[in-house]
């Protein structure tokens, strides 16, 4: 269901009363029963989401809301971002009805907000809106799994102002926020103290970008998180001693039996890990999962591990459908899943070797999914695994729990020492950590790989984990050649694809031959944690099968052009970089008038700019031509009425062009009358951004382009845009659009700041 571009229709209800029937008298039909029920109760709550919508006419509006800080803050660029539990808002002193949970960002620095607080805030708002490329993430669709349907940040026209004291349900979070302030304390300026205090509440602030890359690199992220491992090691654990606590006076266990009493105590337990991870979505599952497994030791009945998982399966789709559209659902019960099918495998050999040929089996089992949705696999992550969880589970966890069992009942400095010694552990693993995440084939990148390949590549691996004495084991790995080797289709000789990114107020191009790439830009960078580089451009061309990029154009030095360079440069090989930025002088070569090369039967030229330049940067662009026999694309970049005037004084009809992204985002100061009337495009493309500061495009432009009878998309309401120049025509792509889901809030001229 949540492939749908629209909700099914609450009518389909109706079919359950005849499936039912048939039910009744054939079992065969509770398949068709459980499936419609299924589908009428995730749309159901999805629907309940969608009804919390900001109205458009409130958008960029100043809102005076009140509200209760709904979890820890977390960090972010120039300040730190919230979630707010509104309980009324007002523009300009009349109420007005918003979505009952917001994310705001805030960058005021006398605003410090803590967890449950409530405080009255002046904010502004918007929609959800993210960017949409292939292979990239879906935003929106994380937002609305969090049931957050607007976005914004405070601003200070008028101070924050805190209210009465914390409402009793926000306890689980002041207290989750008061350990993570007393755990710092005590580990000043220790390089792990945020990998030990996410450990210990979930709050995962702490850790630098560069600790992050390591995690992510050697697959060992989900060891920070309480994850259901941890929580099914605790529970374990608890179990364990409380069942042999209760049975050593003997008489107890003729009230209650041993195991019963610590099923009871390790589900508390386990309960207990979670709520200090705040419940959040993979503590919910391993919750559930661990409270199946104990009801069945309750209920004095014997439950198969396969019958576990499928019941904590129901449940927690149950509790929440849309948990389907979260990696980490697919990959926790894909794990466990891969985890129960090997236990056939002989138990004998150490310790040592049963979990590495599991760690094995986990990777191969994971690899199909690991490439769907991310289209990489750590191929360091089995032995790094095998280090890592050892520390983690068996030493780091313990230690940081018993820190904090310390911190109630035992003077500060005994917790101190304990979270100092987890923290030493985290010291001693990490060089090796950071040594498989360097390795130069650690990470194994593969196209977007096509549903049927990923079938084929399912049914081979359970042939390769099948039982030892199955025959032919070494047949799955037939089954898994179609994933690895069937590419996405590219360009003929002759053709001419553009994909503009969709990377919000900026802008970055693919230029795609038959044999060659050009990336025009690299979109905006938002700090030291996050750029379109790496976040659009390098995930898009993994997407499409690209590993080496020709040649990179950074068109000019504004940070929506170039502010995703290092990352895209870092993350894949460049042959060659042109460029009119001074500060890249000592790796690219400059971009310059009269220039030109060919590629694969298609003709490449550098139009700006010339030796003489202008005052402005923006007009010392790289502009450039692209001209096949099936039609011409031009790239201006950032030009202005001056450079445009000089370009047409300098090619006149040679401006001319099937396909323009339009100059300087579609701003006032550009795509003159005169520039339109030369170049004459069929297609224009506007780069910007949802609800844009600048106003991009401007009415007046837009206008001119549509009087010109051009074809007009925009990044908003289209995601990344894909033109074909082929022999039959121009055939143009939204991704937005093509790939459309539900949730969409979608984007227009009048997200950009133009009316409908």
């Amino acid at each position: 269901m949540q492939q749908l571009p629209e909700l099914p229709s609450l009518w389909w209800a109706l079919l359950l009363v005849p499936l039912a029937a048939l039910a009744w008298r054939r079992p065969f039909w509770l398949i068709a029963v459980f499936f419609v029920a299924g589908v009428l109760w995730a749309s159901l709550r999805a629907g309940w989401i969608l009804e919390e919508e900001l109205p458009r006419e409130l958008e960029g509006r100043n809102l005076l809301v009140e509200g209760h800080i709904a979890d820890i803050p977390g960090a972010a660029e120039h300040g730190f971002r919230f979630e707010l539990d509104v309980l009324r808002a007002e523009a300009d002193g009349v109420a007005v009805r918003i979505p009952s949970r917001v994310l705001l960002h805030s960058a005021y620095e006398l605003f410090q907000p803590r967890a449950g607080e409530a405080w009255r805030l002046l904010v502004r708002l918007k929609r959800p809106h993210g960017y949409q490329n292939p292979g990239g993430f879906d935003y929106e669709g994380h937002l609305f799994r969090q049931r957050l349907r607007a976005k914004g940040y405070v601003r200070a026209d008028i101070a924050p102002q805190r209210l009465e004291s914390a409402a009793w349900r926000y306890g689980v979070d002041r207290l989750r926020d008061e350990l993570g302030r007393r755990m710092r304390a005590l580990m000043p300026e220790h390089p792990f103290a945020g990998v030990i205090v996410a450990l210990a509440n979930g709050d995962a602030r702490g850790i630098g970008e560069p600790q992050w890359r390591v995690l992510r690199a050697s697959g060992t992220v989900h060891l920070v998180a309480i994850s259901g491992l941890h929580i099914s090691l605790i529970a374990g654990v608890v179990f364990l001693l409380a069942r042999f606590l209760w049975a050593l006076p003997g008489t107890t266990v003729l009230r209650v039996p041993a195991p019963v009493f610590g099923a009871v105590c390790a589900l508390a337990a386990g309960t207990a890990y979670a709520a200090l991870a705040g419940f959040v979505v993979p503590a919910q599952r391993a919750l559930i999962m661990l409270a199946v497994a104990m009801s069945g030791i309750v209920l004095r009945r014997r439950f198969l591990p396969t019958q576990v998982l499928a019941a904590a399966l129901l449940l927690v789709l149950l509790y929440d459908p849309l948990s389907a559209m979260a990696a980490g659902f697919w990959l926790s019960f894909a794990a466990v899943a891969v985890i129960l099918f090997v236990a056939h495998e002989d138990s004998a050999g150490s310790w040592l070797r049963r979990f590495g040929t599991l760690q094995l089996a986990i990777t191969l089992g994971l690899l199909p999914l690991m490439l769907a949705l991310f289209q990489q696999v750590s191929l360091s992550a089995p032995l790094a695994n095998l280090l890592a969880v050892p520390v983690f589970d068996f030493a780091a966890v313990p230690l940081t729990l018993g820190g904090i069992v310390a911190l109630g009942v035992l003077p500060e400095a005994v917790a101190g020492a304990l979270f100092q010694a987890a923290g030493w552990l985290m010291q001693l693993l990490w060089p090796a950590l950071e040594w498989l995440a360097r390795l130069e084939y650690s990470q194994w990148t593969q196209p977007q790989p096509p549903l049927w390949t990923l079938v084929c590549a399912v049914a081979g691996i359970l042939w390769l984990l099948a039982p030892l004495g199955w025959p032919a084991r070494w047949v799955g790995a037939v089954w898994l050649l179609p994933m690895l080797l069937v590419r996405p289709p590219g360009p003929a000789a002759g053709e001419v694809w553009l994909t503009l990114l969709d990377v919000g107020q900026g802008l970055s191009a693919v230029v795609r031959t038959q044999n060659h790439v050009l990336v025009f830009d690299a979109g905006p960078r938002f700090g030291p944690a996050f750029d379109t580089g790496a976040a659009v451009v390098v995930p898009y061309l993994r997407a499409v099968g690209i590993a080496r990029v020709d040649t990179l154009v950074v068109s000019h030095a504004d940070n929506d052009h170039q502010g995703g360079v290092e990352s895209l440069r870092a993350a894949l090989p460049v042959a060659r970089v042109l460029s009119s930025v001074a500060g890249l002088a000592a790796t690219a070569q400059p971009c310059e008038a009269g220039q030109a090369w060919r590629w694969d039967g298609v003709d490449f030229a550098m139009l700006n700019p010339t030796q003489a330049r202008f005052s402005r940067r923006n007009d010392d662009s790289c502009v450039l031509r692209v001209q096949s026999p099936h039609g011409t694309l031009l790239l201006p970049a950032d030009i202005e009425a001056r450079a445009e005037r000089r370009l047409i004084e300098r090619y006149g009809a040679g401006l001319g062009a099937d396909v323009l992204i339009a100059p300087h985002h579609g701003s006032r100061s550009s795509s003159t009358a005169a520039f339109i009337e030369a170049v004459r495009p069929r297609h224009v493309l506007f780069p910007v951004g949802y609800r844009n500061r600048h106003r991009h495009p401007h009415p007046a432009v837009v206008a001119r382009y549509e009087a010109a009878g051009a074809r007009l998309h925009d990044s908003p309401a289209s995601g990344a845009l894909e033109l074909r120049l082929r022999a039959t025509g121009i055939e143009d792509s939204a991704y937005r659009r093509e790939h459309r889901r539900y949730w969409y809030a979608g984007g227009s001229f009048a997200g950009s700041g133009v009316s409908p």
